[in-house]
């Protein structure tokens, strides 16, 4: 008679324990999560990845916050395209004028390469650029705009705009979805990587983080 009072308790005590962990669980996913108050901006950058990237610029687009996109990333073997030419077939696709689309296929291995081709393409704009809106996966956000901000200095107004959780691939809630779990596992690590890469090595220490750079 004692086994179902017992099991009765043990589930009662999980229970309990995990509406104490949730809490606990969406602020280190959220933590993450950078998102601005948003403004017209001079350019939107997608940042090369899924096409939930390459659909929330077009939306923002569409919506009046960027005069025009601008799409990196060269041939990705994992998908067996080239990045920016996608992206561009598919804003055009969706209606955005060929005029509002800039794309550099130069290769990139990280999210810093991919600011520094930003930065390149602010230099030689015809037109100044000096605000930035700034596009990528939720958890990815607090990385980019660390990366961003210390490629292009306060010169440049960075915007960062996540994709909504109700248009991403990714779960708010990422302990309950595999892919969610690796991407903010590995976002964390990443940002202590960064933080040394950049900040803190130089000589061969430097130079043996550089080759372990990636997306």
């Amino acid at each position: 008679m004692m086994r179902p009072t017992i099991n009765a308790a043990a589930v009662l005590v999980f229970g309990l324990l995990f509406v104490g962990l949730e809490p606990i669980l969406l602020a280190i996913g959220d933590f993450l999560v950078i998102q601005d108050p948003l403004q017209p901006a001079d350019v939107i950058h997608v940042i090369a990845g899924p096409d939930d990237r390459t659909d929330y610029a077009i939306q923002l687009h569409k919506g009046g916050y960027g005069k025009q996109i601008f799409f990196t990333g060269g041939w990705c073997t994992f998908h067996g395209y080239y990045h920016g030419q996608h992206g561009a077939e598919r804003a055009t696709l969706q209606g955005i004028p060929q005029e509002d689309l800039v794309i550099d296929e130069s290769p990139v291995t990280s999210t810093y390469t991919e600011a520094v081709l930003l930065k390149e393409f602010i230099a030689r704009s015809p037109t100044p650029v000096r605000s930035v809106i700034v596009v990528s996966d939720p958890h990815h956000m607090r990385r980019a705009r660390w990366t961003y901000h210390e490629v292009l200095g306060d010169g440049i107004k960075l915007e960062m705009a996540p994709i909504p959780f109700q248009q991403s691939s990714y779960q708010r809630r990422w302990w309950t979805d595999r892919e969610s779990q690796q991407f903010v596992k590995e976002e964390y690590l990443k940002l202590v990587y960064y933080y040394a890469r950049y900040r803190l090595s130089w000589g061969p220490v430097q130079r043996w983080l550089a080759s372990l750079d990636t997306d």
